[in-house]
């Protein structure tokens, strides 16, 4: 789930195109709403409300009965049912392995590329701040 909801919507529709159309009913449609992100000082202080961030939900469950619910971060209500129909498709034996190796695993290789990209785009921005001795001293 992790991978589906993080994925942008462009990459997911293209990788899950053949999945999408499998006939489900749907549980709870998509909706948007908000929730509250919470923070910690250094992660370990006092938590605070740092903000809120728009989230859309679904619920879905296919003809074989199984039901996959996503959260998405954003306001993309197809994001959101295409991640849920994934879901209720990995819980299937028989198609699992299909979605893992045509849909996760190149989603999942493309998320950590653009986390390396991002990475080394941080590194290159890093100042080294140390201290010089000026010889004022006694």
């Amino acid at each position: 789930m992790r991978v589906l909801a993080l994925s942008s919507w462009s990459d997911l529709k293209g990788y899950a195109a053949k999945f999408a159309g499998v006939s489900h009913e749907t549980l709870r449609p998509p909706e948007t709403g908000l929730v509250m992100l919470r923070g910690r000082m250094g992660g370990t202080g006092a938590a605070f409300n740092a903000g809120e961030a728009t989230v859309t939900r679904c619920a879905v469950r296919t003809a074989t009965g199984h039901e996959g619910n996503a959260y998405v971060m954003g306001g993309n209500k197809d994001h959101a049912r295409t991640a849920a129909i994934c879901d209720a498709l990995l819980q299937d034996e028989s198609r699992r392995t299909d979605i893992e190796m045509h849909l996760i695993r190149p989603l999942e290789a493309i998320l950590m590329e653009r986390r390396a990209v991002a990475a080394r785009k941080a590194a290159a921005t890093k100042v080294d701040f140390f201290t010089l001795v000026r010889g004022e001293d006694d």
